[in-house]
């Protein structure tokens, strides 16, 4: 019995890897579309499309798994945390992928402006990034100081977006006829904060996972 029992866990984690590795994808297509204006901007947007489907698929199915993996397997202890740490993390693996696509979708009304490259998005969009690689990441090598790290990593793409406004607020004043693309580079610049927000989140559910301690 605890033989299947494991095989369960290891499958529920292979599954979580991808689900990781996916929302990673989503998000790398969604900024190079933004910062690269070589790239085919609909034949993008359709691939971050395909991909966040494949992550709510990913998500129904892992949830599927941990239920059954509650109810007819009743883990006790540190299997328990990994399977409700699994469930909360999907939760937020799927709000990423839904901010990839909706970076996506804003990028065709921004490539191109002057007014894109007087703030620091990309700066702030590496940085995000390098969250969501790190806290998957740590849950993959069961790192409790790169979770850590991701955590405290968070203050750095908060202090981004406060930046970002208020850039966006100096160029509003004097170049007012911008107004819509500037509106458009913030609303990226909250995506990007919020994916951040995400990422500390998994961080925080491995951190759960691997101690105990919320």
């Amino acid at each position: 019995m605890r033989n299947f029992f494991d095989k369960q866990l290891e499958e529920l984690h292979g599954k979580l890897i991808v689900m990781g590795e996916k929302c990673e994808l989503a998000i790398k297509k969604a900024i190079d579309a933004f910062l690269d204006e070589t790239i085919d901007l609909n034949a993008n947007v359709g691939e971050v499309s395909d991909i966040e489907k494949e992550i709510n698929e990913l998500e129904r199915e892992i949830e599927g798994m941990c239920m059954k993996l509650l109810l007819k397997q009743q883990p006790v202890a540190g299997d328990l945390r990994m399977v409700s740490s699994a469930l909360k993390m999907i939760s937020d693996m799927e709000r990423i992928g839904d901010q990839a696509l909706d970076i996506v979708e804003i990028a065709g009304y921004v490539r191109g402006k002057e007014a894109s490259g007087k703030i620091h998005l990309s700066a702030m969009a590496v940085a995000a990034t390098k969250m969501v690689n790190d806290s998957i990441s740590a849950f993959v090598e069961k790192d409790l100081e790169k979770a850590r790290y991701v955590i405290g990593y968070d203050d750095i793409v908060d202090d981004f977006f406060v930046k970002i406004k208020k850039e966006l607020i100096e160029l509003l004043a004097k170049e007012d006829k911008n107004g819509e693309v500037f509106i458009d580079l913030l609303m990226i610049a909250k995506y990007l904060e919020r994916i951040g927000d995400h990422a500390t989140n998994i961080a925080e559910s491995v951190e759960f996972y691997l101690t105990g301690n919320r």
